[in-house]
């Protein structure tokens, strides 16, 4: 009697597995409908975002090869008679080529102060601990918020006094107050996310401080140093306000410089302006797309660290 009772408990005591509803075909059929929307809007998001990204570099490509009587009218979007002549007109009738070996000597040797110097400032404050570090960071984060025409005229007095007007000096040293806080920031984050232990290893060798960092940080940092190169020299190659006020002759003057004279009195060239652009971005736009697997990598790596 008493095995008869346990048994009926034990078979009351167990949970009854009740069969799911099975999933009917409108609900199947309203779900499959918000994925698929969802998929839709996500890539409609995605093309709005290009267009809106890539959409005035192509116009630009697009005017370059127009006619003069075609710039001005639409439809047709495409160049109805496709014509080279304002590539021919910038490069053949215009010290153009003067204007890219300017750019390129400024924006390497801005590229190489800043690499030299940030390196130099970004182990400091990205590795030892002393007073006013934070102070100085902070600093370094202030300046580099201040518009360019704000201190426009007081660094043209100092090139005037110094007598750099119109020389690649004078371009360089002001290309760095904008430039030098970006590579301090980027560089003090991979500084500081390098293992301290791998740096006391190579003391405890018989390294420097210097040593160390030449021959540890500084590799383990490749990355950090490739982003900050590449994007100081597009920050450089790009500028105008200061290489416009700071320079008065063709022999000194950069790409954006050139590129604003380009206009005459009576008649603005729309045509060998967008040509000229297409010829300034192009090396930019190869660059970036070749090393954008490295820029990524830091700029991510350096997030993560910091």
């Amino acid at each position: 009697m008493a095995t008869q009772t346990d048994t009926r408990l034990t078979s009351t005591a167990r949970p009854r597995l009740v069969p799911a509803p099975a999933e009917s075909g409108r609900v199947r059929s309203r779900r499959r409908t918000k994925r698929l929307l969802g998929s839709w809007l996500f890539w409609l998001a995605i093309g709005l975002i290009v267009i809106w990204s890539v959409g005035p570099f192509l116009w630009v490509v697009i005017t370059s090869f127009k006619l003069d009587r075609d710039l001005a009218t639409l439809p047709p979007i495409l160049p109805s008679e496709p014509t080279w002549s304002h590539y021919v007109n910038i490069v053949s009738g215009r010290p153009f080529y003067r204007y890219i070996l300017n750019s390129l000597i400024v924006s390497v040797a801005t590229t190489i102060v800043c690499l030299l110097l940030g390196t130099i400032a970004g182990y400091a404050l990205g590795r030892l601990t002393f007073p006013g570090r934070v102070p100085i960071l902070l600093g370094v984060l202030a300046v580099s918020m201040f518009p360019q025409i704000s201190v426009v005229a007081s660094i043209y007095t100092m090139l005037q006094q110094l007598g750099l007007l119109n020389t690649y000096a004078g371009l360089v040293i002001p290309y760095n107050t904008f430039a030098l806080p970006l590579a301090i920031w980027i560089l003090a984050s991979f500084f500081r996310g390098v293992p301290a232990e791998l740096e006391q290893a190579s003391q405890t060798d018989g390294s420097t401080r210097l040593g160390a960092l030449v021959r540890v940080i500084l590799p383990l940092s490749a990355p950090g140093l490739f982003t900050t190169a590449i994007l100081v020299f597009i920050t450089a190659w790009n500028e105008f306000l200061f290489a416009l006020t700071y320079t008065s002759s063709i022999e000194h003057q950069t790409i954006p410089v050139g590129i604003a004279l380009l206009p005459a009195m009576y008649a603005i060239p729309w045509g060998d302006i967008a040509a000229a652009s297409v010829i300034v971005t192009m090396p930019l736009v190869i660059l970036v797309l070749i090393c954008q697997r490295w820029i990524v990598r830091g700029l991510t790596a350096g997030a993560l660290k910091g």
